[in-house]
């Protein structure tokens, strides 16, 4: 039964015209090409590679320069990171710890790269650009 099926689609690719494919091709990709440029994709892209890069600098600003003062200032060696509440031990002996201080070294972060966000967008004047 295979063999029958080989041949059936030898038959109809036998009848197709390279030429009638490579038309095909080239009307998608113009039109793919097209769709790019209205629909704004390479800003798109663009803008979550910077977006990217904007969160991994901030997140080291944020990490390494805001961090360590402020733990210094509440009693951590570790920045926020290392503060934590111990709410008691586990049935295994363990202590059950609530790490609070990496919530808001996290919140922190957030708070920072949305704000970086925002002052972008707002001097490169992209908040007026889908203002039609």
């Amino acid at each position: 039964m295979a063999k029958s099926n080989k041949s059936k689609v030898s038959a109809v690719a036998g009848k197709v015209k390279p030429s009638a494919l490579a038309s095909v091709g080239s009307d998608q990709l113009k039109a793919f090409m097209e769709f790019i440029r209205t629909q704004g994709v390479v800003g798109l892209a663009v803008g979550l590679v910077l977006g990217g890069a904007v969160s991994v600098l901030v997140k080291s600003l944020v990490d390494n320069v805001v961090m360590p003062p402020l733990g210094l200032l509440l009693g951590s060696a570790e920045g926020l990171k290392g503060l934590t509440w111990t709410m008691g031990n586990t049935t295994a002996g363990l202590p059950a710890d609530l790490k609070y201080g990496v919530f808001l070294n996290d919140m922190i972060n957030f708070l920072v790269i949305a704000l970086v966000i925002y002052v972008l967008v707002r001097l490169l004047k992209a908040d007026k650009l889908d203002k039609k």
